[in-house]
């Protein structure tokens, strides 16, 4: 579907290519020196529909794929296909066969750990980094006590008997059913639930008291209006995918998080030197998970060369709530590399 937001840019094509044994499709847009989006839970290519068209402008190849697990790319079926490893190694294998050497990597919410850690592996691949929403989790020691505990118990340790919407996710089948059972409303309460727009009470909750709760109870409201940034020809184009794909790939992505830890071991507090912008939203509510404000203030005693930009009143979805100001940073930080 083209888009257009600038007269003098072109619009987004799409294609297919193959990387590290799945056929990946990409959004493109532009030419230039090539920027890599990656998007996040329960997102697609399309979350980055304001970025493609003013970094073509700003003249940049933009390059948005669907990631594995999401919309037109493969969806493998076994869940250990969707650690760490898979997910950057889909990143250097796009950068493959596009034929580019470099690139600068961009990652908001789950695609922020693809970011994080494609830099982290590859600094000769990925020259800058530029990250939305979620801050850098530096992997945990591998000698002492700590080095035992691995990040599901870690996770459980933190809530307690309390309900944890990424322990929730771990056992296949329950999600899925949950978040299936009426995909229109899941994504209207998702993507306005966890935006700056909600009301404290409208707000998404990751953590809850509740040990039996859900993500409906987790995402409590549903809108009758949109906010600005939301359109329902946008919801419908998620609605679309998800209602094909279901939310089986996404979901896979959390089912990993111990082994990508034991995977991860050989990077045990090694540090990003690149260039790198953070940004966020001052409303987003995974900042209510106990632990992640913190790793917020100690991001830069793992990364020395970091920039860090706050949106006032703005929630999760920060590309997409503030384009304007997110495409300004960006395309600012990049001409500035």
């Amino acid at each position: 579907m083209p888009i257009e937001n600038n007269a003098e840019a072109s619009t987004v094509s799409h294609r297919f290519i193959e990387t590290n044994g799945i056929r990946m499709h990409i959004a493109e847009q532009g030419q230039g020196p090539l920027v890599l989006l990656c998007h996040g839970f329960p997102e697609s290519w399309y979350s980055w529909r304001h970025q493609l068209s003013a970094l073509a402008a700003a003249g940049y190849h933009a390059v948005a794929p669907d990631q594995r697990g999401y919309g037109q790319t493969d969806r493998p079926e076994p869940i250990e296909s969707y650690t760490t490893l898979h997910l950057v190694g889909d990143m250097v294998g796009l950068l493959d066969a596009l034929g580019e050497e470099r690139a600068i990597i961009v990652g908001h919410d789950w695609g922020a750990n693809v970011a994080w850690n494609a830099a982290l592996m590859r600094p000769d691949r990925f020259q800058a980094v530029i990250v939305l929403s979620i801050p850098y989790t530096p992997r945990g020691p591998a000698h002492g006590p700590q080095a035992t505990i691995r990040p599901i118990e870690a996770m459980r340790r933190m809530v307690g008997d309390h309900f944890f919407y990424q322990l929730y996710f771990q056992e296949p089948g329950i999600a899925e059913a949950d978040l299936e059972r009426d995909v229109r409303t899941t994504i209207r309460r998702f993507l306005y639930d966890a935006s700056g727009d909600a009301s404290p009470a409208e707000r998404w909750k990751p953590v809850m008291s509740d040990p039996n709760a859900n993500m409906f109870a987790s995402a409590p409201f549903d809108p009758q209006t949109l906010p600005g940034w939301l359109t329902e020809e946008d919801i419908d184009f998620y609605v679309a995918e998800f209602q094909r794909t279901g939310f089986r790939g996404g979901l896979n992505w959390y089912r990993n998080f111990d082994r990508s830890w034991e995977l991860l071991a050989p990077f045990s507090g090694a540090k990003i030197t690149q260039p790198t912008l953070f940004i966020w939203g001052d409303k987003d509510p995974v900042f209510d998970i106990p632990g992640v404000s913190t790793r917020l203030e100690r991001m830069s005693n793992f990364i020395p060369n970091l920039h860090k930009l706050a949106l006032p009143g703005c929630g999760h979805w920060v590309q997409q709530e503030r384009a304007n100001e997110v495409n300004n940073a960006m395309i600012a930080f990049l001409q500035g590399l």
